[in-house]
């Protein structure tokens, strides 16, 4: 009796310390920061229950809906940017262009070095890059016989230089998904293919991307967390007012530099309600396409 217990106990034993983790820095914060979105509280004292003021505040307030504006954007830019650039470079990794093992993995370096460069560091960099009077970006378009333009301090051009960044730095790491996706395809496909007369453009989009759906979902969800909680490239690239804060920058602002703890967690809690819709919508439309 007692052996049969330690064997069904010891499959639990191994999980114990994810459900702890879980608990400690997941579900209590969670639960507690939806009580104090329901609170008027400065980060000191007792919080003060409002119930539902703050989000009565959001729903008038200028800076958070321009903020929630900016967040859609970086996501959807984000999105369509980086995933192709990810596969565009990934098809270029696994092409027979590159057959020697060396080139090979010399590019994959080169591809990947974006992705470990700090992103403070690199924003700093960006930030001399679109200076408006001694940017390397300007002084090239100028070169051109073009006019300098004013990247970070006019609200029609300030998120360029955040979106340029954000598919610089995000664009490796799903390179590195899409391509090991690309590996696990069986080049019997595209030699029955060929033996069929497809041409490179038919076999791409009959089977590279068809047999990369599974990974290309995966991409879209993790893309859309990392957009949504977009932080040190729209802070370090402050254009003017708050023409390029993010929701979650907005949130710390609120928190932090502010000290309104009630509405920063009101916006948070706000900000896992929109993720959550948007990863159910994702997995409902697969579902419905028969993939999951």
């Amino acid at each position: 009796m007692l052996q049969t217990l330690k064997k069904y106990r010891a499959p639990y034993l191994f999980i114990l310390p994810f459900f702890i983790l879980f608990f400690v820095f997941q579900l209590i914060p969670t639960i507690w920061t939806v009580y104090i979105s329901l609170t008027d509280w400065k980060g000191i004292g007792s919080p003060e229950f409002c119930g539902f003021g703050n989000y009565q505040k959001m729903a008038v307030d200028n800076m958070f809906w321009e903020s929630l504006g900016n967040t859609v954007i970086y996501w959807i830019s984000g999105l369509i940017l980086i995933i192709c650039c990810a596969l565009l470079i990934a098809c270029l990794l696994n092409s027979r262009y590159l057959r020697k093992d060396s080139a090979r993995a010399f590019f994959k370096t080169a591809t990947f070095l974006p992705n470990i460069c700090a992103a403070i560091a690199m924003g700093l960099i960006f930030r001399m890059l679109f200076d408006e009077n001694v940017g390397l970006v300007n002084e090239v378009i100028s070169l051109a016989g073009g006019s300098k333009v004013p990247w970070l301090t006019s609200t029609t051009f300030s998120k360029i230089p955040v979106i340029i960044l954000n598919v610089w730095r995000y664009t490796p790491w799903f390179t590195m998904i899409l391509l090991s996706g690309l590996l696990n395809i069986s080049k019997d496909y595209y030699e029955a293919a060929t033996v069929d007369g497809a041409n490179a453009a038919q076999q791409f989009w009959f089977i590279t991307l068809p047999s990369l759906k599974n990974i290309l979902f995966f991409c879209s969800v993790t893309l859309t967390v990392d957009m949504w909680k977009l932080f040190n490239e729209s802070y370090i690239l402050p254009g003017p007012g708050t023409s390029n804060s993010s929701l979650f920058q907005y949130m710390y602002e609120s928190g932090f530099n502010v000290f309104n703890m009630g509405y920063a967690s009101a916006i948070g809690v706000v900000l896992i309600l929109i993720l959550m819709m948007i990863s159910v919508i994702q997995f409902a439309v697969r579902r419905r396409q028969g993939e999951l």
